[in-house]
């Protein structure tokens, strides 16, 4: 065999071993068990948690090479407050003006793995057409083969600190808290 030949050859197997090695597998949201929510403290009385009920978006991992990707877009109008009147006055110019910003967005620019499992997500938060860096803390994360299914499936509880009032949002602050916490449950199903 002729060096040519040779260095062919090994370029192509390094080729193979390194696709075979890096495997990408993507997820896309399942949205009937994911519950982006907020919580923050209304007048220092309680701390009141809302939720939006419609998300969409894509997780991709790889697992051999700790990385990774989070896209998940959430319907604003979709607020959840448990009443009607206040689901409305939150979509209103002073705080989510969905009129003209229907959707919340999260694109992530790194995922920090531990081991073989994702701890943190950073990336770029689009509130009211505001976009602050912002990382999100897993505090759980599975993947096994969803067992109704019967394709592989992963699930993820995070969670981040923001201030409202740097997404353009801060009305009555400080009464009702300017720091909210965010939290997502998330369940993604593998294409």
């Amino acid at each position: 065999m002729n060096k040519l030949a040779v260095v062919v050859t090994a370029s192509a197997l390094g080729a193979f071993s390194a696709a075979a090695f890096a495997a990408p597998e993507t997820y896309v949201i399942d949205p009937s068990h994911t519950a982006p929510r907020f919580e923050y403290s209304h007048f220092g009385y309680s701390s009141q948690m809302h939720r939006f009920d419609r998300t969409s978006g894509k997780i991709v991992l790889d697992r051999g090479a700790r990385s990774g990707s989070v896209d998940v877009t959430i319907d604003a109008t979709s607020v959840n407050t448990g009443l009607a009147l206040f689901n409305g006055h939150i979509q209103g110019e002073d705080y989510f003006d969905t009129a003209k910003h229907p959707t919340i967005s999260f694109k992530s620019t790194k995922v920090r793995f531990e081991g073989d499992k994702p701890v943190a997500v950073e990336g770029n938060l689009t509130i009211k057409g505001v976009t602050k860096p912002v990382t999100l803390t897993v505090t759980s994360y599975h993947s096994m083969p969803h067992p109704i299914l019967k394709k592989d499936a992963l699930g993820a509880n995070a969670t981040a600190r923001i201030k409202r009032s740097e997404f353009n949002m801060g009305k009555n602050a400080p009464a009702v808290s300017d720091e909210v916490t965010l939290s997502i449950a998330v369940e993604a199903i593998k294409e």
